[in-house]
């Protein structure tokens, strides 16, 4: 349902269209398979430097033919969990099932790299009612702080969950959107995680969702189970920022590690601010996150189009930094026979 007035459109998840989203989902690799390789062939650095997961180099043209690259986003993180910025093809190595892999394209943050697609999902219940002007202008000055960005997906969910992309050239309306919100209603949380995946499932290149709640489910059709499910089989990075501290104790511990548990399926991180007032500071980090993360592009070994759950593995290889953390996806599920 369209809402003229807003722009938006307003989405309940139906039986049929959750069975719709899975079954969408079964047919591409949750780290995606792009059908877009020429596009992001023509912005992504390609050069291989062997080592003992990567082999022998491929000529740019043959990178360019290719249409079954998979793409996963890394993260790289040091002492204090302070983000390594700096590393270059050769630092890294891929392994598929145990199996060393051939890098055929990487990026850096810093870098031209595959079209970035941004999702902001921002909870309004009636929970927020006090904290919302708070959260109003941090997400504002998040949206306005984005590296060139292809478009942002902006979800705001209570009872209904209401969903609009917007261009760069939009994005002034956007902010007109997000000061127009009011806070009131239940917490549609998974209907609007899995509208967002739903939606990025016909997105090239990079993807990267960023969602902020106060406590937890309290009105989706989608389940927690399926909801994981969904996770697993996209290719988007997610960060979630959870401001719990005015949920009951135990509710906090179980939202914490839901919030958590969401994040870690698809290689993002939860975020977790003490007071709303510290939601710039988060914002921040998030952002951060996003200059910070590589892309890796490899065509995988193992041709069985089987729909297997295949383990991803991301290594690197820098005996002179110590106590390296790798945050990425941990698989994908293969292609199946047509």
């Amino acid at each position: 349902m369209h809402d003229a007035a807003s722009g938006t459109n307003v989405h309940q998840l139906s039986n049929t269209t959750q069975r719709r989203m899975r079954a969408d989902a079964t047919r591409r690799r949750s780290i995606r398979i792009s059908t877009a390789v020429l596009a992001i062939a023509a912005a992504i650095i390609v050069a291989v430097a062997p080592s003992s997961a990567q082999l022998e180099p491929q000529a740019p043209a043959l990178f360019r033919g290719r249409t079954d690259l998979v793409s996963v986003g890394v993260t790289v993180a040091g002492k204090k969990q302070r983000l390594v910025t700096d590393l270059n093809i050769s630092d890294f190595a891929v392994y598929e099932d145990g199996k060393p892999q051939q890098i055929f394209a990487f990026a850096s943050g810093a870098e031209v790299g595959p079209p970035l697609h941004i999702g902001v999902l921002l909870d309004i219940s009636g929970s927020q009612g006090l904290d919302l002007p708070f959260t109003q202008t941090a997400v504002i000055r998040f949206l306005t702080a984005l590296p060139d960005v292809v478009d942002v997906t902006f979800i705001d969910f209570a009872s209904v969950v209401r969903s609009a992309v917007y261009r760069q050239d939009d994005f002034p309306r956007l902010v007109r959107r997000v000061r127009d919100l009011t806070a009131g209603g239940e917490t549609s949380l998974y209907d609007a995680i899995g509208l967002y995946l739903d939606g990025a499932s016909e997105q090239d290149g990079r993807k990267v969702m960023v969602l902020y709640t106060d406590g937890g489910d309290t009105h989706s059709s989608l389940s927690y189970k399926k909801l994981m499910t969904l996770l697993k089989l996209s290719d988007a990075t997610v960060y979630t920022i959870g401001a719990l501290e005015q949920q009951p104790q135990m509710a906090q511990l179980m939202q914490r590690a839901l919030l958590s548990d969401i994040a870690s399926a698809t290689g993002g991180t939860a975020f977790f601010p003490s007071n709303v007032k510290d939601l710039d500071k988060i914002y921040e980090q998030v952002l951060g996150e996003v200059r910070a993360q590589y892309t890796i592009g490899y065509v995988s070994s193992n041709e069985k189009m089987d729909g297997a759950w295949r383990k991803v593995e991301i290594k690197v290889n820098r005996s002179d930094i110590k106590g390296l953390r790798v945050r990425a996806r941990k698989g994908y599920y293969a292609p199946s026979k047509p």
